[in-house]
């Protein structure tokens, strides 16, 4: 989880797609790094202990000299053997495969058809996309399998810790940041094509705070806000989609069918604006 402190990429900059070299020494990190937790100290010590025999072995052998960096890389390859990680080419068949069926909406239970899957399609690998509310998760991920950077955004740390797992658990960490903020009070430094609102997660803020928030996604020119549905009929509403319309002057409004989880509606920035903010008065 990112600290509001720490610094963010400028809104400007587009990171180039990860090899998948990179996304499988991902993979490993993570694999290794959640044995280690699971492990006492004196089992850790344990196979530290064996690193250092079987590098001895090859020290005393004249392949090379033990130092402490090498020990740390030794005592990672025992953990490896131990988990029986896949090699590379097993894992990239298997990431392969994964990766096409996360692209698959179903695979999220999202709708195949509807607006947000249009928009996150339209993104090239290295944009952006905003999903305010941890609720929204299966969106983020969606976004994430595209190859898309995925900022997810709540006030609740429980909710955004458990987001955090389950991108780790999906492999896609390593597009995904789920931030902690007070709604109102900052929004990361990018320019989204994409941003996604959960209109429950905004329903505990200030009206002026949550259209701040609004107006705070700097969206870039021809991008979209999906809307989501609200809760579903038998739930209280603590705040209609339609709520949030009125923040959306002089963009392009598409309103979904109404179903039993009520409306929700697109809005599509225009590509030429010479007033591009949202408003913003309470």
């Amino acid at each position: 989880m990112l600290s509001l402190s720490g610094e963010h990429q400028s809104r400007t900059a587009r990171r180039p797609p990860r090899s998948l070299k990179q996304e499988y020494h991902e993979f490993l990190l993570q694999r290794i790094e959640e044995y280690k937790n699971t492990l006492t100290r004196e089992e850790l010590l344990e196979i530290g202990d064996e690193a250092v025999r079987e590098l001895e072995e090859s020290a005393a052998a004249g392949q090379y000299l033990l130092t402490e960096v090498l020990l740390l890389e030794h005592v990672d390859r025992i953990i490896v053997r131990r988990l029986r990680l896949p090699t590379f080419p097993r894992w990239r068949q298997k990431h392969r495969a994964l990766r096409a069926a996360q692209r698959a909406p179903t695979h999220w239970g999202l709708e195949a058809d509807g607006p947000l899957v249009s928009s996150v399609r339209r993104l090239e690998p290295g944009d952006v996309g905003v999903v305010i509310g941890a609720a929204a998760l299966p969106v983020a991920l969606f976004i994430a399998a595209h190859d898309a950077e995925v900022f997810l955004l709540d006030q609740d740390l429980a909710a955004i810790e458990g987001a955090e797992s389950r991108a780790v658990t999906e492999q896609l960490a390593g597009r995904f940041q789920a931030l902690v903020v007070t709604f109102g009070g900052w929004f990361p430094d990018v320019s989204p094509g994409v941003v996604v609102i959960d209109p429950a997660a905004l329903a505990p803020a200030r009206p002026r705070d949550r259209n701040g928030l609004l107006a705070e996604a700097r969206t870039r020119p021809g991008g979209v806000h999906v809307v989501l549905p609200s809760p579903t009929a038998s739930e209280v509403i603590p705040l209609a989609p339609e709520a949030l319309q009125a923040q959306y002057g002089g963009w392009q409004i598409v309103r979904r069918r109404r179903t039993k989880a009520g409306a929700g509606f697109t809005a599509t920035k225009p590509e030429r604006q010479l007033d591009t903010a949202l408003n913003v008065s309470e």
